[in-house]
């Protein structure tokens, strides 16, 4: 197996005697990589406070102008900030947990045809019911704390996890495919050599679209939860009419998600070397 380990190591992983890249290849960091995000933060919070206090064309109470969600967020951050805390972990954990079962669910789809066509359909039908319809049943069948909230986000990530990696794996390149063939590479040689390394960069895109559900999933459990996070804390903070502090919870909730999903960019990028060397640039 020492020639299909040379073979992958060749096709999979970037030339080392190749010329350096060039361009959106070159290592560092970028001044548009700031400066873009940074110019879009600006127009997007430009176009709130336009809408909000410019133009006066929706009431505070409804949505509340920049600066009046600033002002609650550093007035209550000793209350969001631990909230965030609560609500990051929750996130994180349900993440794992449904990205393990998700990735060995895909797998057995793929594996087996008639596990496929056995397990796609309630796959399918699971997916398809609206979480937030179960989010009262799920405290009645697990209880409160962090139950629910884990359910919920497993409910709303596993799918495409599942559905990346069954497509992943089943997508083997032809010619790795025919290569370990051709070494007389055994079922688990050829998977751990050659399907699995090849599935990874759909699996992780499965990965990125599940992230930010994962933060979906959390909030709407929280709903439902004893846990104070952010979920819980705008329920609490509109119930008293408090909307700009509700909307603080919600800017914190997409920094959290943007946060979290850049820090799985960067392991991808890290997983995976030999994709961006292997790939056209934009």
């Amino acid at each position: 197996m020492t020639e299909l380990t040379g073979a992958r190591a060749g096709t999979l992983a970037p030339d080392q005697s190749a010329p350096e890249p060039t361009g959106s290849r070159r290592g560092g960091v970028r001044p548009a990589t700031v400066g873009l995000p940074a110019l879009g933060l600006l127009i997007a919070v430009t176009v709130w406070w336009t809408v909000t206090s410019g133009l006066h064309l929706v009431h505070p109470a409804s949505l509340p102008p920049p600066q009046l969600v600033w002002n609650a967020l550093t007035g209550t951050s000793d209350v969001l900030l631990p909230a965030l805390g609560i609500t990051i972990a929750m996130t994180v954990l349900g993440f794992l947990l449904s990205s393990v079962a998700g990735v060995l669910i895909g797998m057995a789809l793929a594996a087996s045809r008639r596990v496929e066509r056995m397990c796609a359909p309630l796959l399918v039908a699971i997916n398809a019911v609206p979480k937030i319809a179960l989010g009262p049943l799920l405290v009645v069948s697990v209880g409160w704390g962090q139950k629910p909230i884990l359910t919920m986000v497993f409910l709303l990530c596993f799918f495409p996890i599942v559905l990346s990696t069954a497509t992943g794996l089943t997508t083997t390149p032809a010619d790795l495919a025919e290569l370990a063939r051709s070494l007389n590479a055994s079922w688990w040689q050829s998977f751990r050599k050659v399907r699995f390394p090849a599935a990874l960069p759909q699996i992780f895109v499965g990965l990125k679209v599940a992230m930010p559900l994962a933060a979906i999933g959390a909030v709407i459990g929280e709903f439902y939860s004893d846990k104070p996070g952010l979920g819980y804390q705008i329920l609490q903070y509109n119930g008293i009419g408090d909307t700009a502090t509700a909307w603080a919870a919600i800017v914190l909730i997409a920094v959290m998600s943007i946060l979290l999903y850049s820090a799985l960019g960067l392991v991808e990028r890290l997983a995976l070397p030999w994709v961006r060397a292997t790939t056209s640039s934009r």
